[in-house]
């Protein structure tokens, strides 16, 4: 299959080399729009995408996501200037709030108004982005004559919106150039997609799609595996994917799966996820299955399907190439 507009999402289930590869091989797929890299508790996006600019030559890059709670405007303001010098204009930045938990346990700052202080963070970040000298009071945000000492390749360096409830994703249609969505059940992701598109008729908004994906031909049921491995993990610590999948057609699943994984662990909790909900969330198994998946999924609407490797065990580098090989093959 040869689909024009696939992204990857490269995580620590990688090792940092094999994150290197991967952008190597994508970045060589004609098909490969741009390889993203998320951020928590691992390793951190800017720097990581600097070094992604070193073995890649034309594929864009972007975070998905850097956190407000982690960062003031200034500071991801300069890093994407940064990494957008180092790609040739290549960078998107992408922007999330995180759970309640990583920004008050770890950063310090408590989780409050998300959506005005992703709106404050996007003008800001916007602003410095123009070189010129910046003063800003808002709630959240506060700028006294700040000017980069360099001038930046663009000042128009795209902002996507990470978002899972309603009123980011509003916010991401009003303030940015695309949204990011990750974990959204088949029937879901065609709603959404339908009220994004009805209220973006006039312009070019992406929506960007991160799936769950694990091939592997040697070994399908590993690939099924790794992916329901990946989900159980959402499920059982994510606050915000737990509800928002218990309102969107597995309660009972979802259900299982976090006393299971609380009981036992995640192994255990792995083996709770049923076929359905793999098939509504993720590409796995066999090459021919991860095609007709991942077509499945272009069929809701999005614009952009980003792929989440996930390696297979024993085999991560072969499992890397099956992924990034599958989805540049011609129907």
């Amino acid at each position: 299959m040869k689909a024009e507009h696939i992204g990857y999402s490269l995580g620590t289930l990688t090792t940092a080399r094999e994150m290197l590869l991967a952008g190597r091989l994508a970045d060589h797929n004609s098909n490969t729009h741009s390889i993203w890299v998320p951020e928590s508790w691992g390793r951190e996006a800017f720097s990581s995408l600097g070094a992604l600019t070193q073995v890649t030559n034309r594929v864009k890059l972007g975070t998905s996501i850097a956190s407000i709670f982690s960062r003031s405007p200034a500071t991801i303001a300069m890093s994407a200037a940064t990494v957008d010098i180092l790609s040739n204009q290549r960078m998107i930045i992408g922007l999330g709030v995180g759970t309640p938990a990583l920004a008050e346990h770890w950063h310090g700052l408590k989780f409050e108004n998300p959506v005005e202080r992703m709106s404050e963070y996007v003008e800001c970040i916007r602003l410095i982005l123009t070189g010129e000298v910046v003063n800003y009071n808002g709630t959240f945000c506060t700028l006294k004559n700040f000017k980069l000492s360099f001038k930046p390749n663009r000042s128009n360096i795209p902002i996507f919106v990470a978002a899972v409830n309603s009123k980011m994703i509003m916010l991401s249609t009003v303030v940015a150039d695309g949204v990011l969505l990750y974990l959204r059940p088949e029937h879901e992701l065609r709603r959404i997609v339908s009220i994004l598109r009805s209220n973006q008729q006039d312009r070019n908004f992406e929506i960007g799609c991160v799936f769950i994906t694990a091939i592997s031909d040697k070994n399908p049921e590993k690939g099924r595996e790794r992916a329901a491995k990946t989900i159980a993990f959402y499920t059982s610590v994510g606050h915000y994917y737990n509800r928002f999948l218990a309102d969107n057609g597995f309660r009972n699943e979802v259900h299982d799966i976090t006393t299971e994984y609380q009981s036992n662990g995640l192994n255990a909790a792995t083996k709770m996820v049923p076929d359905k909900m793999l098939r509504s969330l993720a590409i796995y198994g066999s090459q021919e299955n991860g095609i007709k998946s991942l077509r499945k999924f272009i069929s809701t609407g999005i614009s952009l399907p980003i792929l989440q490797i996930n390696p297979v065990e024993d085999d991560t580098e072969g499992s890397i190439r099956d992924i990034i090989t599958t989805f540049n093959k011609n129907d």
